[in-house]
Order: structure tokens, then sequence, then C-alpha cells
């Protein structure tokens, strides 16, 4: 028997589906100069829109300029360039094809018919590890999220090298910090939403983060730097949290180093580019380093503790109480993992990759992921890469969210099993549901693949309508929608995101318990070795 929810978000679909359009706005005025935005459906979208200055030349790896002032009317019609990347990924996101250092652009759907309707603002920070990634993924549409009644906006910050080289003198040019040129941008894209978004019909009092993967882990370091205080209301993130203690070495689910080692990777990179100083850097084309920095991930060139974007381990913050106090909606996916753990695992090669990236507490971590067979080892594999990657930060999170902060927790678990994922859905899966963009190119390798189901399209309508009622309000629950509850440490409840939504004990607490444990030893012994920030 279908659930009332489902039902109730079909009919909503055809309802959202008929409703007339009302948009006109067309011409408008911004930082820089005017712009003038296409209008269909009902809703005006406006691309590839300058919010800072190229950071090209003298500029490349410093903080974004202001936006250079253009003359006539700018036509909003398309999506900048991409940030400099493989060219590669570009095709795999199923994005159009440019690529430019020169990438610093906006995006902007908005369904007012006029200025003055103060609508709540979502800003989309896209994922890619920090080395791809771009605004112009056909997945990452607005047009559905803001026929529900929000501005959407979507911020392009730079990437890999470009956006997160840490170098000493690079650092002594700034002040002391270096590396975090990525985040700036974001940050400079928040600033452009506070200052220009009332023109859009937005609400400049009630903006939302969000993103994907390392999207969701940029919302969780802007909701705990002080350089992004005031400029966002909300924030939700879909498979990224950053809580975990300073990279030291190659430990399990470590990601981001303190400033010094950022420097020292980026010291011997300038030597591998055969530049004698930054200056004769800035000089070298910008395929000559990207091609220099390799295709692939490179784990050199991440965020890392600058102590000024990202003044340290955030978990010590948030118990500090030095953080950006908001309602936060966060969650994972069921079968996060498939997408990092290797295959044909068995057990004795699992227990072998535990102990290189666990170490002393390989133990813990053996004990509570079962692996006695090929079929169990595999599986546990997943799980570990899930939990250790995605769902421990994020379930911290939660935790220090509820007991430190004002603003409430929403915790999800995103749960939708098809027949291309009969484990449940991996990494991105949740993309195109929460965009309202199924079927089509751009959501993933594990997306949802060919003509969505009734269910489906259910599902969709459900979390958007979650994730915008968030955006209006703070609160994700609504008029015929499931009672989604706050988290709290004495009742950890999940929102199961699922063909029968419902609010369900979170799952895997015992190993996220145990990864609690492994990465307090963690912290211990970054603070007793003198390297926490």
């Amino acid at each position: 028997m279908r659930n009332s929810w489902l039902g109730a978000a079909l009919a909503a679909v055809a309802l959202l589906c008929g409703r007339p359009a009302v948009a006109q706005l067309g011409i408008v005025s911004v930082a820089g100069g005017r712009i003038e935005g296409v209008s269909a459906g009902g809703v005006v979208s406006f691309k590839g829109i300058p919010f800072a200055a190229p950071p090209v030349g003298a500029l490349r790896w410093r903080a974004p300029q202001p936006v250079r002032p253009w003359t006539g009317v700018k036509k909003a019609d398309r999506f900048g360039a991409s940030c400099m990347q493989d060219p590669g990924l570009v095709k795999v996101f199923g994005a159009p094809p440019a690529i430019s250092e020169d990438c610093l652009y906006l995006n902007v759907w908005t369904p007012a018919a006029s200025a003055h309707e103060r609508l709540p603002v979502m800003v989309w920070i896209y994922g890619g590890g920090f080395f791809g990634g771009m605004t112009s993924v056909p997945a990452y549409d607005g047009t559905q999220l803001a026929r529900k009644g929000v501005v959407l906006v979507s911020v392009s910050y730079r990437l890999g090298v470009f956006g997160f080289l840490a170098a000493p003198e690079l650092s002594r040019e700034n002040g002391g910090h270096s590396g975090n040129y990525g985040l700036l941008d974001l940050i400079a894209g928040l600033e452009w939403v506070k200052a220009n978004i009332a023109q859009f019909g937005g609400d400049p009092t009630r903006v939302t983060i969000f993103g994907e993967s390392a999207g969701g882990e940029a919302v969780s370091m802007l909701a705990a730097s002080p350089l992004a205080k005031g400029l966002f209301e909300r924030g939700i993130s879909e498979s990224g949290g950053s809580l975990a203690p300073p990279q030291l070495g190659r430990a399990s689910g470590e990601n981001v180093p303190l400033l010094a080692r950022g420097e020292a990777a980026g010291q011997r990179f300038l030597a591998e580019l055969g530049a004698p100083d930054v200056v004769a850097a800035r000089a070298l084309p910008a395929n000559a380093i990207q091609k220099a920095a390799g295709s692939a991930a490179r784990s050199d060139f991440r965020p890392v503790f600058d102590g000024d974007v990202l003044p340290g381990d955030e978990y010590e913050l948030y118990r500090e109480g030095r953080f950006n106090d908001t309602p936060v909606l966060i969650g994972t996916n069921a079968d996060e993992g498939r997408a990092f753990a290797p295959a044909a695992m068995t057990p004795a090669r699992f227990e072998t990759q535990i102990r290189a990236g666990f170490g002393q507490d390989a133990r813990a971590i053996l004990a509570a992921y079962p692996h006695a067979t090929d079929g169990e080892a595999e599986q546990a594999a997943r799980d570990v890469a899930r939990d250790s990657t995605f769902a421990w930060g994020t379930w911290a999170w939660a935790v220090l969210q509820s007991e430190k902060g004002k603003g409430k927790a929403y915790l999800y678990y995103f749960d939708r099993h098809s027949p291309q994922a009969p484990l449940g859905p991996s990494h991105g899966a949740e993309i195109g549901y929460v965009f309202g963009n199924l079927g089509g190119p751009g959501g993933g390798p594990a997306g949802l693949r060919g003509p969505p189901g009734p269910a489906d399209i259910a599902l969709s309508q459900l979390i958007g309508s979650y994730w915008v009622n968030f955006a209006k309000t703070g609160d994700p629950n609504g008029p015929g929608l499931p009672v989604w509850p706050a988290f709290t440490v004495s009742s950890e409840k999940a929102m199961f995101l699922d063909e029968h939504a419902s609010a369900r004990p979170v799952p895997n607490l015992r190993q996220l318990r145990t990864l609690d444990g492994y990465f307090a030893l963690r912290r211990k012994e970054a603070r007793s070795s003198g390297a926490e920030p």
C-alpha cells in the first residue's frame, strides 16, 4: 500500500508542472554592471555572472579581488568556464568542455516576479574532492528547486593546485597564511550573495549553503570559519563533514593538514616546476601547472589548517563553542563506500588494509566490522570507507551541534535501493533527487539512470520539499511530510529517505562509536606531539 506522503508528493508534482510562468525579472543591476537573464517555465536564470576578478597572472594564488566592471548589458545566458582541472573530469560530470583559470563566476535561478519578494536563498557548492567539479553539471540545474519558491545560486571556486597551493613564500606575502584560495572564493561568493541577491527577489537574511562531498566538507569548514560568520543562516551537508584531527601522516579518515605540512608539499611542487620563486611560477601557463600537478587526485592540494580561514581542528572548535551556530541538515548514503573500497576483498586483505590505515587501533575496528568470509570482508571494506570518510564526521557534527549550539541538527540516511544499486545508493546518488533532475546525465556514476519511476519522482519531491522547507525556516518539516525529529544525544534518530521514509535509530551506531574512540586517540596524539593547531 502506497504511503500517504508518496501520493501527496505525486499530486504536488502535477500541480508544480502545471504552474503558470509568472517570472518577470529580466535585466538586473549587480556589482560590476547590468546583466540580462533568460526566462523559461516560470524561472529566470542568470548564468556566468562574474563575482571576482579573474585570478590570473599576479592574482594567481591570492585571495579573490573585486569584480571588474563592464559596460552595457552582459547577456547571462551561459555558464562560465570550469576551473582548472583534469579535462577528463569534465567529461565524467557531463559538463561543457571549457576549462580556464578565469573561472570565478556564479549562477542564479529565480522564480521571483519582482525584486521585492524576499525569497529564501540556497547556495550550492559542488563536490569533486577539491580537485574537480563545476557549476555546469546538468544535475545541478536549479530550475526545479527554484520553482519550489527559493532563489538558487551556484558558485564556482578554484581547485587543486590553483585553489589550495600553500608555500612559505605565499604565506609571507599574505600575513602568515596560504593555501585556502578556493575557500576564500566561496566566501567572496557568499559576500556577493549578501550584497546582490535582493535584486533577484532573494532575502539576504535567509541564506542556506548546501553542498555534496567536497562541497559538503566546504559547508562544514565554513561553519567553523570566522571569515564566514554572518554570511549564511543555515547549512546543508550531503556526505561531507570535516571533523577529523589534523592529517599528520596517512592515517585513515584524516584529510586536512597543518599549514607547515601544506607549505612543505607546496615547496616541493614549486621545485618540480623549476620555478625559482612564486613570481616565476605565476608567469607559467596554467596548462603547464595543471600538467605538472598530475591528472589524478593529488592530496597535496586540499584545504589546510592555516590559522585564518580554518583556525584548526573543527571538532575542538565546536567543543569550545567557536563556530558559526546555525541549524544544520546533514547526512550520508547507505552504500557510500562503494566508490572508494577496493573490489575482490578477502578477510586477509581486509585485515591488512585496516592495520595499515588504523595502526594500533586496528583491533577495535576489526572487531566492529565482521569479515569472516569474502562476502563479509567486501561489505566491511565498503562500510569502513563509508563510516570513516563520511558517516562518522556527519554523526559527530550532529552530536556537537546538538550539544553546543542553539541551532538544531537534522540527520538523514539516504537509502533508496534500485536494480542498479541493490545494496543501496552510493556516493552522489542523492543529488538528482535533491535538485529534481532525475535520469539525466551528470549525476555521477552512482546516480539514477534512465526514466525515473513514480516512486523515484515522489521521493525526489519529498527530499526537495524537506530541503526547501529547511531553507525557509531552519526546520525541514511541513504539512503532509513524515515528521523529521531534530537529532539529540538522548534520541539519536536519522530520517531514512527511502520509499517508506520515516525517522529511525541512527544506523551503524556501534561502528560509529568505535570510530569515535579511534579519532579521540588520534586527536590526543596530535595534542601530545604539539602538532595540534
